[in-house]
């Protein structure tokens, strides 16, 4: 959530409700949804690494607002991250070092292994096709959940692969 904080706070200063809101608002339900307690503890420790400056803002009758901007060094350390490219397909799968030790312990076979993996991608794949249905005014949310729904699919095309190969 750092980064994602760091270039908001990279267009205008804002407070941490504000920018809770304006991460919901561009991404919609596609995107995590942290409490408004995880917001002030990544601003408290960008603030302490020196990324961003709090002020606090007087408010008529309320208490203060704190507002935070982003510094040069946390222009510097935003500029690394969209500079670098994501980390591409992952090469150590967790579930396929089930797939390949959980029948060494007798305790699974594969084909259980992969039944239960699809159902969990299927059911996973139900819920962003209904969020994605309430979503339907936030192109950026709906691309975000088209993106996670093709990860799907291709994992469930593996999945099969692996069931033709190993079992």
């Amino acid at each position: 959530m750092r980064l994602p904080l760091l270039a908001l706070l990279a267009g205008e200063p804002a407070h941490g409700y504000q920018l809770k809101q304006e991460l919901e608002q561009k991404f919609g339900a596609g995107y995590p949804r942290p409490n408004i307690g995880q917001y002030y503890v990544t601003l408290n420790r960008l603030e302490k690494a020196g990324l961003v400056r709090g002020q606090d803002v007087p408010q008529d009758g309320k208490p203060d607002k704190r507002v935070y901007e982003i510094t040069d060094a946390g222009r510097q350390e935003l500029a690394e991250w969209l500079a670098e490219p994501t980390d591409g397909p992952r090469v150590r799968d967790e579930f396929f070092i089930k797939l390949i030790l959980g029948p060494e312990t007798r305790l699974t076979d594969r084909l259980s292994l992969i039944n239960n993996q699809r159902r969990h991608y299927l059911n996973i794949m139900r819920g962003l096709n209904r969020t994605a249905t309430a979503e339907r005014g936030n192109r950026i949310s709906q691309l975000l959940i088209e993106g996670a729904i093709l990860h799907l699919q291709a994992d469930l095309d593996w999945l099969e692969r692996c069931q033709e190969d190993l079992t």
